[in-house]
């Protein structure tokens, strides 16, 4: 456990890095939108092959966290997804229930909170907003391009706090 906890961190996101939500971004479509439909059907969300092998290549060299805007009511069925899909254990750090701000804002709230007692390698992440706001807290950062998001997805991403 010591040699573990002084590697550096690789931070992951999930949905649009390492989970593709094309299957469920119809749920936001709606009006309104159905979030406890949108969060249930994540456990069938095929794995992002990119995503997946930057994760494994990390996990070499760095201990692996995954830094998700979804709430925690979801804990128990995402990390049975990422153990059902093969990617590392690490801890999983996800928004309250009742957290409705930005992910922008949440996860550099946690990026800095982590980086106070770790060396964070990169964080790898799909959503534009939260990598411009790393990248100028001077973060390293991989942006996830492989999944194409909905307008829908990334207007609740940005505006809503849900994801």
């Amino acid at each position: 456990m010591k040699e573990q906890s002084s590697r550096p961190l690789a931070v992951f996101d999930l949905d649009g890095t390492l989970a593709d939500t094309a299957h469920r971004q119809r749920f936001l479509e709606r009006t309104p939108r159905d979030w406890d439909a949108f969060f249930a059907a994540a456990s069938a969300d095929p794995p992002l092959a990119e995503g997946v092998a930057m994760a494994l290549s990390s996990a070499r060299e760095c201990e692996v966290v995954y830094l998700t805007g979804r709430p925690e009511r979801c804990r128990r069925a995402t990390a049975d997804w990422l153990a059902e899909h093969g990617l590392p254990e690490g801890r999983i750090w996800m928004r309250r229930n009742d957290d409705r701000r930005p992910a922008r804002r949440t996860k550099l709230e946690i990026l800095r909170r982590l980086a106070r007692g770790r060396e964070i390698r990169v964080l790898v992440d799909d959503d534009a907003f939260v990598c411009e706001e790393a990248e100028r807290a001077g973060f390293t950062v991989v942006r996830a391009r492989w999944a194409a998001a909905s307008a829908a997805l990334k207007d609740a991403q940005e505006r809503e706090g849900r994801t």
